[in-house]
């Protein structure tokens, strides 16, 4: 999203109708670009990049539109609202093949990632994670899915980029051990 984006934001919050049209192709851009990153890792992700678009959009638009501050904040949903079809997608599809022969692989650096990887285990290791510590798991959100910087999660979480850091640090450490090197 350009910069001008807050002025159509304040367009809409003033009544305008033609400002969402605006609005609208901006934001799917970005949406293209976050499933574009999904895509790039590769595994067992079946789903079209356009059908996760489509599908992230639509579950965005229940949202406000006022509902986002800026682009980290329409990313750091949008990162989360992904994750949610991919692993529910990943998981039907798991659930009609009985397993389906899929392996473990592991996570030499999270940022960044090409290889395959187990998405679903992945998602269940950030949801334990998130029972111990839901900020370090926020922050592998927002980094793995969301594609966002340090300095991008530090204003979406409202902490210092050394605490992004450092939850980081820790959250990969304990990935490690829960999903193997």
């Amino acid at each position: 999203m350009s910069e001008d984006v807050r002025e159509i934001l304040a367009a809409i919050e003033a009544g305008d109708e033609s400002a969402s049209r605006r609005l609208t192709p901006r934001l799917y851009e970005e949406l293209r670009e976050l499933a574009q990153r999904y895509m790039g890792r590769g595994g067992e992700l079946t789903i079209q990049p356009t059908a996760l678009v489509h599908e992230a959009f639509l579950k965005l638009v229940d949202h406000a539109v006022d509902d986002f501050n800026d682009q980290t904040h329409f990313r750091a949903v949008a990162a989360t609202v992904m994750r949610q079809i991919l692993i529910d997608h990943l998981r039907s599809r798991r659930a009609a093949k009985r397993g389906g022969g899929w392996e473990r692989v592991t996570l030499s650096e999270l940022s960044g990632a090409s290889q395959d990887f187990d998405l679903e285990a992945l998602d269940e290791a950030l949801t334990d994670l998130a029972e111990m510590d839901e900020r370090a798991a926020k922050v592998v959100e927002l980094k793995f899915f969301g594609g966002l910087t340090e300095p991008a999660i530090a204003i979406a979480l409202q902490v210092s980029e050394r605490t992004v850091r450092n939850d980081w640090s820790m959250a990969r450490a304990w990935l490690r051990q829960r999903l193997g090197d």
